[in-house]
């Protein structure tokens, strides 16, 4: 199933919408706040929960939830500073029947914050700034509803005192906040609550795990996709990528590099020569090209010759910084994957005219701009292909290490090999990676995470 990633706009006019099919916006607050205390009663285990209200709808939800747990044998305090402005919230809180405070000390246990919603758009001030203070400070295990009340949805930003959530609660659809740095490295884990909204023409979704199929019984090395790697300059890299590509269901790679690579396995082809040559074997299903390229002159014309070769590539580092107008007329952008870190991204955006603040419009304009399919990784990966925007679920912050982004790339190559669609080899290769790092895990290096790429295949046969 499709999980839509909505911007605050686009939660507005489904919930509009909702309304206007005849649900009200009272109902529409009941089934957050009922749904989301049964995740909190599941946390809390019976320990006293304080609830932090504001003003707004998400204040009122945090009524109702107060009002389930009381009525289920909880004992509640809820704490807001400012009474409820909205109609629906004033109703939420004439419901409840318990005890509202001003003010109040956290009481370890459970604590839920419910002060801002997705809507937030300017710093937190007092008095609710103090309050998330002493959030920050309380030992208690902390749950926000919706997003974290410092945080600006659409762009992530972190606008008051952020404390560090063991769980979030996304109502209705999940926020874009939910899968962007710097506000999801506060949100612990993040868990969707429905509330019956229906969504049409969604362009950002949460990427599914795949499912990757076994060779078919009349599969040759071939058919299964050859994948060839060019390589330049420096002989480490592009060898990590090959290694991580023999693991990820190509039936060969193929390594076209002027080093001896004493050190590469028997299994691995590695061709020198004529880079013409290699590229007009008419067997080839993608490249690769970037690890360990270089930045020279006769990296640029490495560059052109795949580019002009009509094979679908990859383009990952140094290939990054020399892209520009020129070499990318020599392509179809349509079938040229781009697979930059933040700096990388910044680049292409400079040199392709692109002016945005956030890494996620920035992948977007770039893409927009050249037809370029994007997979702005980072801990917070971002895929963009022909107008349609991916989210990630966190991966571990142990692929924080040289030569991860050599592996992902040469996951990427072998996925693309394989079938041939950009988006999905894009998609397939973060899982994997993602998964690799979770087999690997803790501190592995870039060689170990590319052999751990053939377990991670495993896990979505």
């Amino acid at each position: 199933m499709t999980e839509p990633v909505l911007t605050v706009a686009e939660m507005r006019e489904a919930e509009k919408a909702a309304m206007d099919r005849g649900t009200s916006e009272w109902e529409l607050m009941q089934r957050a706040g009922t749904n989301a205390a049964q995740w909190i009663m599941r946390m809390a285990a019976g320990r006293p929960v304080t609830v932090l209200c504001g003003p707004g709808n998400n204040g009122g939800d945090g009524y109702v939830i107060a009002d389930v747990l009381g009525r289920s044998g909880y004992e509640v305090d809820v704490i807001a500073p400012v009474e409820p402005k909205s109609e629906t919230a004033r109703r939420a809180r004439s419901a409840f029947q318990g005890k509202v405070t001003l003010d109040g000390a956290l009481r370890t246990g459970v604590v839920v914050d419910c002060l801002f919603g997705y809507g937030l758009d300017r710093k937190v001030e007092e008095p609710f700034s103090k309050i998330l203070e002493k959030l920050v400070a309380s030992p208690c295990y902390k749950i926000a509803i919706d997003v974290p009340s410092a945080v600006q949805s659409d762009a992530a930003r972190v606008l008051g005192p952020l404390p560090r959530y063991d769980l979030t609660l996304a109502l209705g659809a999940w926020k874009q906040a939910n899968f962007l740095m710097p506000a999801m490295a506060a949100m612990g884990e993040n868990r969707l609550v429905t509330i019956g909204l229906e969504f049409e023409d969604v362009s950002s979704t949460v990427s599914a795990a795949p499912t990757i199929t076994s060779p078919k019984p009349d599969a040759h090395k071939y058919n299964r996709g050859l994948l060839a790697i060019v390589a330049g300059a420096m002989p480490g890299a592009p060898l990590l990528a090959a290694e991580a590509a023999m693991r990820a269901g190509a039936g060969y790679v193929k390594l076209f590099s002027d080093h001896s690579h004493p050190d590469a396995p028997a299994e691995l082809v590695i061709e020198q020569g004529s880079l013409a040559d290699v590229l007009s074997d008419e067997r080839l299903s993608a490249l690769l090209i970037g690890p360990g390229l270089g930045r020279d002159d006769a990296a640029r014309e490495r560059l052109a010759k795949v580019l002009e070769s009509g094979k679908p590539p990859v383009l990952d580092a140094d290939a990054l910084h020399l892209l520009d107008p020129e070499l990318l007329a020599m392509a179809d952008a349509k079938t040229l994957c781009v697979t930059p870190h933040e700096g990388e991204l910044a680049k292409l955006c400079e040199t392709f005219g692109v002016t945005a603040e956030s890494k996620l419009d920035r992948a977007r304009a770039l893409a927009d701009v050249t037809g370029l399919t994007v997979l702005a990784k980072g801990p917070d990966t971002v895929l963009v292909h022909d107008g349609m925007t991916s989210f990630f679920p966190r991966g571990s912050s142990w692929l924080s290490v040289a030569g991860s982004g050599d592996v992902l790339a040469g996951i990427l190559g072998s996925r693309l090999a394989n079938h041939g669609d950009p988006r999905r080899a894009a998609e397939e290769s973060v899982w994997l990676h993602h998964e690799a790092a979770r087999l690997a895990s803790p501190a592995f290096s870039a060689g170990e995470l590319a052999h751990a790429v053939k377990p991670a295949m495993a896990s979505f046969l």
